[in-house]
């Protein structure tokens, strides 16, 4: 009497599931990898021809300079923040802004950023006191351009900030209407590491910010209208 036979029927040898298995896995995982990087890629495309070196912009009435953490002792700007401050007070220097609107967080945990920002601007770099605007509701990117519009009333604006960072606060601040150009700030003391950490870094932030726009998010703090920035364009 032959042995029983265990029959397999039609089913394909275990080799062959575990290729299309692996395929279906890679066509996913190629899926997510585009979905994933549309956010980058609106941040990068939207940028396009807007983005400048300080000796090379275009000229506006008011340069925004963004917001980041003071250094440890919350008195001083921190490397990167002096880039931005120098490169906002060469714009004024050389004629190519008339105003500077420093946004960023006045109630940080390295302290108040846009009173460090000022009193650098001010005191260090020579800039007029009376040219320099300071929002400290500035929490975010998206904030500050929306805040730049709704509460101080700019359309026209450079905006200052690392090269890392500036295809998204660019294409943020176009978006929300404003015609702005980017410039991008030195990075004093920036190597590979921290350069490559804060790339991948915004290269995540920009899902956020693209979710911001899509929504047309309001701002974390609404504020009245200050005629702070047109009247040091008066003065």
């Amino acid at each position: 009497m032959r042995g029983l036979e265990v029959s397999t029927g039609d089913r394909p040898p275990a080799a062959g599931r575990w290729r299309r298995r692996l395929r279906r896995a890679a066509i996913l995982g190629v899926v997510v990898a585009v979905l994933s990087s549309l956010p980058w890629s609106w941040t990068t495309i939207g940028a396009r021809g807007h983005r400048y070196d300080a000796e090379e912009a275009p000229a506006a009435d008011v340069v925004i300079v963004l917001g980041t953490a003071a250094a440890a002792d919350g008195q001083q700007p921190s490397d990167r923040l002096v880039g931005r401050l120098d490169t906002a007070a060469e714009l004024v220097r050389t004629g190519r802004a008339r105003v500077v609107l420093v946004s960023g967080d006045g109630a940080g945990t390295s302290g108040d950023e846009p009173t460090v920002m000022t009193a650098y601007l001010t005191e260090r770099l020579g800039v007029d006191p009376r040219r320099v605007v300071a929002d400290p509701f500035g929490l975010d990117t998206y904030d500050s351009c929306v805040r730049a519009r709704d509460v101080y009333g700019v359309e026209r604006a450079l905006v200052v900030t690392q090269s890392y960072h500036l295809s998204r606060a660019v294409t943020l601040c176009r978006h929300l209407g404003l015609d702005v150009d980017g410039v991008a700030a030195r990075c004093d003391g920036c190597g590979s590491v921290m350069l490559a950490g804060k790339a991948v870094r915004d290269y995540l932030a920009s899902g956020k910010a693209a979710w911001d726009a899509l929504r047309d998010r309001p701002p974390a703090v609404r504020s009245s209208v200050s005629p702070a920035v047109r009247d040091a364009l008066g003065s």
